[in-house]
C-alpha cells in the first residue's frame, strides 16, 4: 500500500498543486493589476473590491452543481474542463473597457472555476487513505503561497511589459497568469485516473492493497445522501470556519500589494517584498500538516492556527514600521495557510459518496462567500476611513471568531 501511495503522491499532486497556483494567481494577480489598472479604468476602491469579490458570486451559485456533475462523469474530466474554461475567461479579462465589464468577466470567471478546489479534495480522498491525507492536502494547497512567492515577482515583471504591441502591462499580466492553464487542462485530462483500480500504472498487488484499505474506510461511514450532508451540523460549522480563514486569505492576498504601495515602493519592489509571507506560509503550512498527520489532533490545531492568523495581524494594525508589517502578514498567512490545510481533512472524516461530493462543495460554497466579502470589506472600509487599518482589524476578529467555532465543532464531532 505504501508503494501505491507513493507513486499516486508523485503522479497527482505535482500536477494538481501546479493547477492550483494558477488558480489562486488568476485571483491575487488582480491586486497587482490594480497597481495600473484602476487608474487607467476608473476604478474606485469601491468598485474595484466589488469586482474581487464578485468572482465569489458565480463560484458560489455554481459550487453544488459543479461537484455533483464531477460525481457523475468522473473528476478527470471535470478538472480539466474547469481548466481549460478558467483559462480563457481570465485572460480575457485583458479587454475590460469599465467596471460594468469587469464586473460580468469576474462572475463569469467563479461559474468558469466553480468546484475546482472541493473536486480536487474529493479526489485526493479517493486515492489517499486517512494517515496520508493532511499532508497531501497541504502539499496541494501550497499552491496558494506559492502563487504569490513566485507570482509576486513574475507579476512585477509582466507590469513592465507597459507598452509592448500597444498593450498595457495589467493587460499582459492577465494574459500570462492565465494562457497555461489551458495546457495543465489537457495534461490533467491524460494524466489523471478516477480511482484506484483505473490506474494501470499500478500493479495488481499495489491496486488490490490501497483499494482493501480506501473501501475499509469506506465501511467505517456510512454513504448519506448529499441532502442530508447539507443539514448536518458539523457541515454548517465547517462553513462558518472557512468562511473566516478565506476572508482573511483573500483579503490580505488582494490588498497586500496597494497595502505595500503604501510605503511609497515601486511596483518591482512591491513584488518581491509581497513574497517574503508567503514563503514563510508555505514552509509552516507544510511544517504544520506533517506534525499534525503525526499527532493528529486536527480540531484544537485548526483553533490554534486561526489565533495566529488573527495575531499577526496585529502588527501591521498598531505599528507603521515596514518590516514589522511583514512580520505580521508572515505570521497572519502562516496560521491562514496552515488553517486550509488541517481544515479539508475534517469533513472528510464523516462525509463519503455523494454525500462527500454535496458536502464538500456545500462546505466550501459557504466558506468562500468569504472571498466575496474580504476583499469587498476591504475596499468600502478603505473609502469609509481612508485607512486599511479598519479593514485589517476586521478581518483579525473574524479571524477570532473562527478560532471559537472550531473549539465549538469538537463538542458536535464524535471523535477527534
Amino acid at each position: 500500500m505504501q508503494s501505491a501511495v507513493r507513486k499516486a503522491a508523485l503522479r497527482f499532486v505535482p500536477l494538481l498543486t501546479i493547477a492550483y497556483l494558477f488558480n489562486y494567481l488568476d485571483r491575487t494577480s488582480l491586486g497587482f493589476a490594480a497597481l495600473t489598472m484602476n487608474k487607467q479604468l476608473g476604478l474606485s476602491p469601491g468598485q474595484f473590491g466589488l469586482a474581487a469579490g464578485i468572482f465569489f458570486a458565480g463560484y458560489c451559485t455554481f459550487e453544488i452543481p459543479s461537484n455533483l456533475m464531477l460525481y457523475r462523469v468522473g473528476a478527470r474530466r471535470w478538472l480539466a474542463r474547469i481548466m481549460i474554461s478558467w483559462g480563457i475567461v481570465s485572460a480575457a479579462t485583458a479587454f475590460v473597457v469599465g467596471p460594468n465589464s469587469f464586473y460580468a468577466l469576474r462572475f463569469l470567471l467563479g461559474i468558469a472555476e466553480a468546484g475546482f478546489f472541493p473536486g480536487v479534495t474529493f479526489f485526493l480522498a479517493a486515492w489517499f487513505p486517512t494517515q496520508f491525507r493532511t499532508r497531501m492536502l497541504a502539499w496541494f494547497l501550497v499552491g496558494i503561497p506559492l502563487s504569490s512567492l513566485i507570482g509576486g515577482p513574475i507579476c512585477g515583471l509582466l507590469l513592465q511589459l507597459d507598452g509592448i504591441w500597444g498593450i498595457a502591462g495589467w493587460q499582459w499580466l492577465f494574459i500570462g497568469v492565465s494562457l497555461p492553464c489551458i495546457p495543465l487542462g489537457v495534461l490533467t485530462l491524460r494524466w489523471l485516473d478516477d480511482r484506484p483500480e483505473n490506474a494501470n500504472w499500478l500493479s495488481h498487488e499495489e491496486r488490490d492493497a490501497l483499494d482493501a484499505v480506501l473501501a475499509a474506510e469506506v465501511r467505517e461511514r456510512p454513504p448519506a445522501s448529499w441532502l442530508a450532508a447539507l443539514m448536518d451540523t458539523r457541515v454548517l460549522i465547517l462553513g462558518a470556519i472557512q468562511f473566516g480563514f478565506t476572508l482573511a486569505s483573500y483579503g490580505i492576498g488582494i490588498w497586500l500589494p496597494l497595502i505595500l504601495k503604501e510605503y511609497h515602493l515601486s511596483n518591482m519592489a512591491i513584488g518581491w517584498m509581497s513574497a517574503i509571507p508567503y514563503l514563510f506560509a508555505s514552509v509552516g503550512m507544510i511544517l504544520w500538516a506533517r506534525y499534525v498527520d503525526r499527532n493528529g489532533r486536527r480540531i484544537v490545531n485548526l483553533a490554534i492556527a486561526c489565533l495566529l492568523g488573527g495575531a499577526g495581524l496585529v502588527a501591521p494594525i498598531v505599528s507603521g514600521s515596514l518590516a514589522l508589517a511583514v512580520i505580521g502578514f508572515s505570521v497572519a498567512l502562516v496560521g491562514v495557510t496552515a488553517a486550509r490545510a488541517i481544515f479539508w481533512t475534517i469533513p472528510t472524516r464523516f462525509l463519503t459518496g455523494v454525500a462527500a461530493a454535496g458536502g464538500l462543495a456545500f462546505i466550501n460554497s459557504i466558506g468562500t462567500v468569504g472571498g466575496f466579502a474580504g476583499p469587498s470589506m476591504m475596499g468600502w472600509l478603505k473609502e469609509f476611513s481612508g485607512s486599511y487599518i479598519v479593514g485589517l482589524t476586521a478581518m483579525a476578529a473574524i479571524l477570532i471568531a473562527a478560532m471559537v467555532a472550531s473549539m465549538s465543532l469538537k463538542l458536535v464531532m464524535t471523535k477527534e
